[in-house]
């Protein structure tokens, strides 16, 4: 029988040159060849310190914004990850030398210093494109919402919120007075139980307080786009509940604009707002200095509005935006229902009632000429007016609630019968073609062949970014709190990816 030499994987010491172990072609040595040669000036760090000529030396900013980075491409998000591996990780030694910095210094690195950061984020970007790595042909606008460092149960109205506050002050004062009832009985059984009450007493209190100085010091609530109030949140104001294929949560929107030439990001955004239409622009004005005057922007149904559309057309930039009705007029698609998830034919066998029809407008008996309108009920109503709306005119009548209310016929007639006192019914009768006149000229394109190679492109070239940051680098919520502050750390994750692609490039090996 073969014999094999044994394999040892005892501690030992080794003589290691650090240098040596960032070997060409990887993430490391593209990111320490970047930083050292003074390709990304790292002068804006320097107004964040104070200790020209007291205080002791700190720990240099290359060394941390090459450590972050490090460790955000292995997925180690933590600040005491990072440091911890400054210790005992070979490759993260070779980049900070035998003085590992400290957590909090690590901490304090990405939360305080976010305008630095935009800046060497551009400056990558300027070398990406010197390195032949920017085509300008297309660039793909998408975004991904991630839960923040915030508590969803903290969110409300500011009256939502004073409410809250009155209940947690009645608990604890209910709770004190059952505690001075009980002073003059024998000692309960358990006396452990009155030192946790008085711990909820106390919790109570603080959140009570907590909700208190917020009110105090935001007395607005936060204007929603549509002149709603949106909810705020006691623990990061700049966070807002968005909703997502796996619920709701309580987070940002980190939006990317890619290039479709070698997927380099060329702008990052996060936003604490769930509507894709409101970061749709901000983010287009972004990547406009690097554009080209060929350059097509394409985005999803989600950025799509007329508003939107009008905008880019008075900016003079080539768009490809899809509206909700893109897939049901493809071609390609029109077998796409027979895809879909069908229900379990095992889970519930049990015959399912056939839902009522609710009436619709040919169910109504309309004479244009008399101006009348007859329900399916034997109501009617003499008179109607014109409106126009989305550039189709109709003619439109409102039934009295005196003769929906009574209707035995209610329940197939309106859709809400419990909420809703009467029935309006529209009948269109021309299309002016005036409505949407963008969205109209952007569906005649995203239509043509030319229109749909562009927009396919779209995915491919926007799509893998996210997988790469969330699944690969570890990216499944934001740990800082504040708009800047998330921000500045969504740029550092984009920034791993552009210098990921300079080291695929052979970037410092030449």
């Amino acid at each position: 029988m073969a014999r094999y030499r044994p394999v040892s994987n005892q501690p030992c010491f080794l003589p290691v040159v650090l240098s040596e172990q960032l070997l060409p072609g990887t993430f490391e040595f593209a990111l320490n060849h970047l930083i050292d040669s003074g390709a990304v000036p790292l002068d804006g760090f320097d107004a964040h310190y104070r200790n020209d000529e007291v205080g002791a030396p700190a720990v240099s900013p290359a060394v941390l914004l090459k450590v972050v980075l490090l460790g955000y491409s292995r997925g180690l998000v933590s600040s005491r990850a990072i440091a911890s591996a400054c210790e005992r990780h070979v490759t993260f030694i070779a980049l900070c030398g035998q003085d590992a910095p400290h957590f909090t210094t690590v901490a304090r690195f990405v939360s305080r210093l976010a305008e630095p950061i935009a800046a060497v984020f551009q400056q990558v970007l300027l070398i990406c494109d010197a390195q032949g790595l920017i085509g300008r042909e297309m660039f793909a606008i998408d975004g991904v919402k991630l839960p923040g460092n915030a508590s969803k149960r903290h969110s409300g109205s500011r009256v939502e919120l004073a409410q809250r506050a009155g209940k947690m002050l009645d608990a604890a004062i209910t709770m004190l007075h059952r505690h001075q009832a009980c002073d003059g009985e024998p000692l309960a059984p358990e006396p452990t139980l009155a030192a946790r009450e008085q711990r909820q007493v106390e919790r109570l209190r603080h959140e009570a307080q907590r909700i208190a100085r917020f009110l105090a010091e935001h007395p607005q609530d936060k204007p929603g786009s549509r002149g709603a109030i949106r909810k705020s949140n006691v623990t990061d104001n700049d966070s807002a509940k968005m909703a997502t294929d796996k619920g709701v949560i309580q987070g940002y929107c980190g939006v990317a604009t890619v290039d479709a030439a070698h997927q380099v990001i060329v702008d990052a955004q996060a936003h604490g707002t769930g509507s894709e239409q409101a970061l749709l622009l901000p983010a287009v004005q972004a990547a406009r200095p690097h554009m080209a005057a060929h350059t097509v922007i394409t985005a999803d149904a989600g950025y799509h509005s007329e508003a939107n559309l009008q905008a880019l057309a008075e900016l003079g930039v080539a768009a490809v935006i899809a509206d909700n009705q893109r897939r049901q007029r493809d071609p390609r698609l029109a077998d796409q229902a027979k895809h879909r998830q069908q229900p379990d034919p095992l889970h519930d066998k049990t015959a399912q009632p056939d839902q009522p029809k609710r009436f619709g407008p040919e169910d109504f008996q309309h004479d244009p000429a008399s101006d009348r309108c007859t329900c399916p009920g034997g109501h009617t109503v003499q008179g109607g007016h014109e409106a126009q709306q989305r550039g189709y005119v109709s003619r439109r009548y409102r039934f009295q609630p005196s003769q929906c209310g009574p209707c035995a016929l209610k329940a197939q007639c309106l859709r809400k019968p419990e909420t809703t006192p009467a029935r309006q019914v529209a009948f269109h009768q021309a299309n002016t073609g005036q409505g949407h006149p963008h969205t109209q000229r952007m569906r005649a394109l995203i239509d043509s062949h030319e229109g749909r190679a562009l927009y396919d492109r779209r995915m491919a070239t926007v799509e893998p970014i996210f997988a790469n940051l969330r699944h690969n680098k570890g990216l499944r919520r934001f740990t800082l709190r504040g708009q800047k502050k998330v921000d500045g750390q969504f740029k550092l994750f984009c920034l791993v990816h552009n210098i990921e692609k300079l080291a695929k490039a052979g970037y410092g090996m030449r």
